[in-house]
Formats: C-alpha cells, sequence, structure tokens
C-alpha cells in the first residue's frame, strides 16, 4: 500500500509548539507526568470516586490531589463537571508554559478542546436526582455540565480567546482531531495560536458498568498497575484512564517575533473512516494506514524518516493485534520492525477523547528529551504482536520524526507528525 497523497500546504505557514499542559493519573503537571512515564510507573489503582463493589472492573487509572481551586474560582468550579475541571487547568498550564500573551490579540487566538463522552458524572447525577427528588430539584447547571462542547467553552471562557472555537467529539480519536484542526485553522491563516487538546473523566457508575459490560475493560483486579499490557499475549482490555493535555500551538514567525521557546514542529496530520463497525477497528487495517500515509504526505516525508511511534495501543485483544497491522501497512513491513513503537497508555490507561493529546505531549516529550517512553507490563509475546514495542524500560535514543496515532469507536482514525526542533 502506497500513499497517493497530495500536500495542498507545501507553501503555507509552518506551526510549532510552543506549551505543554497536562494532569494525568501519573502527575498533576507534565514534568511529574514524564518523569513518573519514563520510570515506568502505573498510574492504575483502586477506583476512589465511587464505591465499585460488585463490579466487574474495580480499578482505573485516576487523576489523583487534584484541586480545581487552583486554577479556577470556586464558584465557578460548581457549575462545572470535573472533565472541565481538567481542561482548563491543563490549558492554564500550557499557557503559562508557552509565555503566550493572550490579552494582546484574543481575536488571533483560538481552542479546539475534545473529549469522548462529556460531563458522564453530572449526567448520572441529574438523572439520579430527577429519578429521587423530581424535576424541581434538578440542578439549573446540568445541561452546562454535561454537553461535551463546554471544556472549549470554559476554556476560552477563563483564558479569554476569542478566535476559532472547536469541540471535537470523536470518541479515542478526539483529541488528535482537535490538535489537527487547530493546525488548519493556523495555516489557513484563522488563527496565529490555537490551544489544542482533550480533556475525559469517564470512572463512574455508568462508565466503568458500560464499558465492563462491552468486556472493554480489564478485570484483573487483583493486580491494577499490571491491569493494562498493550500489545502482551495476557491483555484482557484496557483501564479507564481520566486526564486532560493541551498544547499551544503557534505560527513559526508569530512563535519566533516573540522570542518563544519551541518543543516541536507538528509538520502533518491525516484522518480516515473504517466504515465498517461501531467498536471493532478495521480487520484490514487499510483505513487506519490511509489515515497515516495522508499524514506523511502531508508532512512531506517518507516512512523511513520516522523514528518513533506512539502507538493507540488500547490493551484490547481484537485493537493489538489490529494496529500492528496497521503499522505494517502503513511504514512497510520492513521498516515496521526496525521502528521503535510504544504504547504509553500501559502508564497512563485509556484515556478516551483525551488521549490523543496525552499521547501528543509523550512524543514531544521524547523528540525533546532523547527519551522514548516503554510500553510497561509487556511480559509475554504474542506472535500477532511481534514489532519494537520497547518493553517495559526506556529507551535512550535521539530521534528527529515521530508519529502519534489514535483510533476511535465509530471507525475514526487520526495521526500526527511532529518533527524535533532545532534552531
Amino acid at each position: 500500500m502506497t500513499a497517493s497523497f497530495s500536500n495542498p500546504y507545501v507553501d503555507k505557514r509552518r506551526v510549532v509548539i510552543t506549551g505543554i499542559g497536562a494532569v494525568t493519573s501519573l502527575g498533576n503537571d507534565m514534568e511529574s507526568t514524564w518523569a513518573a512515564l519514563i520510570a515506568g510507573e502505573s498510574g492504575a489503582g483502586p477506583i476512589t470516586q465511587f464505591d465499585p463493589t460488585g463490579f466487574h472492573s474495580t480499578f482505573a487509572c485516576e487523576v489523583k490531589d487534584f484541586d480545581p481551586t487552583v486554577w479556577i474560582e470556586y464558584k465557578a468550579t460548581r457549575r462545572q463537571d470535573r472533565f472541565m475541571h481538567l481542561a482548563i487547568a491543563a490549558a492554564r498550564m500550557a499557557e503559562a508554559d508557552s509565555g503566550i500573551d493572550i490579552a494582546s490579540e484574543p481575536e488571533r487566538v483560538g481552542a479546539a478542546v475534545a473529549t469522548g463522552i462529556g460531563g458522564l458524572k453530572s449526567f448520572e447525577n441529574c438523572v439520579q436526582t430527577l429519578d429521587t427528588r423530581g424535576a424541581d430539584r434538578v440542578n439549573p447547571f446540568s445541561i452546562v455540565q454535561i454537553i461535551p462542547n463546554l471544556a472549549a467553552g470554559w476554556v476560552s471562557i477563563e483564558l479569554g480567546t476569542k478566535g476559532p472555537l472547536l469541540s471535537e467529539c470523536t470518541a479515542c480519536a478526539a483529541s488528535n482531531m482537535a490538535i489537527g484542526d487547530g493546525l488548519d485553522a493556523i495555516r489557513l491563516g484563522r488563527a496565529d495560536v490555537m490551544i489544542c487538546g482533550g480533556a475525559e473523566s469517564p470512572v463512574s457508575r455508568v462508565g466503568i458498568a458500560g464499558f465492563g459490560a462491552m468486556r472493554a475493560i480489564s478485570r484483573r483486579n487483583d493486580d491494577p498497575k499490571r491491569g493494562s499490557r498493550p500489545f502482551d499475549a495476557e491483555r484482557d482490555g484496557f483501564v479507564m484512564g481520566e486526564a486532560s493535555a493541551m498544547l499551544v500551538l503557534e505560527e513559526l514567525s508569530h512563535a519566533q517575533a516573540r522570542g518563544a521557546r519551541i518543543y516541536a514542529e507538528l509538520l502533518g496530520y491525516g484522518t480516515s473512516s473504517d466504515a465498517q463497525h461501531v467498536s471493532d477497528p478495521d480487520p484490514t487495517g487499510e483505513s487506519p494506514a490511509r489515515a497515516m500515509h495522508m499524514a506523511f504526505a502531508d508532512a512531506g516525508i517518507e516512512p523511513e524518516e520516522i523514528g518513533y511511534v506512539n502507538a493507540h495501543g488500547t490493551s484490547t485483544p481484537v485493537g493489538d493485534t489490529a494496529e500492528t497491522r496497521v503499522l505494517k501497512l502503513a511504514l512497510g513491513e520492513d521498516k515496521a520492525y526496525r521502528t521503535p513503537i510504544s504504547s504509553t497508555k500501559g502508564a497512563t490507561g485509556h484515556c478516551l477523547g483525551a488521549a490523543g493529546a496525552v499521547e501528543a505531549s509523550f512524543t514531544i516529550m521524547a523528540l525533546t528529551h532523547g527519551v522514548l517512553p516503554p510500553t510497561i507490563n509487556q511480559e509475554v509475546a504474542d506472535p500477532t504482536c511481534d514489532l519494537d514495542y520497547i518493553p517495559n524500560v526506556a529507551r535512550h535514543q535521539e530521534i528527529e520524526v515521530a508519529v502519534s496515532n489514535s483510533f476511535g469507536f465509530g471507525g475514526h482514525n487520526a495521526c500526527i507528525v511532529l518533527r524535533r526542533w532545532r534552531d
């Protein structure tokens, strides 16, 4: 399978990453998250946000010791769902990290904030109140706590952005698509800066019960930290994760004019649809591979240039085998065997709509620091997953170009290409 895509943006504006913010189960900022990831730690543990007694899965990758009032006025926090709290905190961190002065040009700064589910906890609370206390006692802020676009809305309100405001809700590909849409907004001149990422807080009764009923999540309740095991022969499903990560995307000359520190360049984006099943991946691998080829063409690179892939790698029996097939199709079989690949979901769990942004931030850190994060808990070889998945121990290796994949329920596929920044 060969790429047959042209790049309409060859002569368009270049886009770089100048800020990163993150809140994950590994840490409440990017620095602590990255340190834990590289050390091979897991964010999994017993669920604390509700009593999971009687559930098939009783553990998750929860954000710990997070106080939203550090980032948001207390009164406002009571009108928001937890996924919005995480989004605002990560966005404020990214803003501070970039040093961007949004107030000086708010019309040229936009936001694209994704989620896969939205305010699931608030939805549960609304229904419980309705059933037990009646319609008159439902929280008047329930709807604005539930609807997915309000993470983007609140980020814009809190940071004062007045440029494009986008909200992707495309399952587990959502925040990769938010990053891709931010790239296009800057290339097309609709903004000079875009704050892009995703947020998810799905550790709730409905979330755990629903995914549990699908047998999508691990039932390794006696050993939570080894529950997420991407590409391992004994994987039995993903571990639910909550997180938010945000990137500041900036037009290159705009960043240079203000002397910004640049992490990496965002080279390309590709997306496609499987059009075949609501939850299972394309069994041929052709549609996700097409998204990857589209991203390569958009970036103006050849597969041989790719030094690392952050895989979607959810730890599901079907998904990891399918992605191995995708990588062989997209890279070419010989190159696939020679390319370091890891799934960081072994450490963070599957953060659904936030996963792409979390993993994009890890990919940027790998480019910046010359350290490739490990796939933890990969212990038993699976002959259907036979590539170099950087098992268990981080690898020190300088790379120039890296790829991050995200694939979602409904057949959504998204791939981004990043390049190490050199002055």
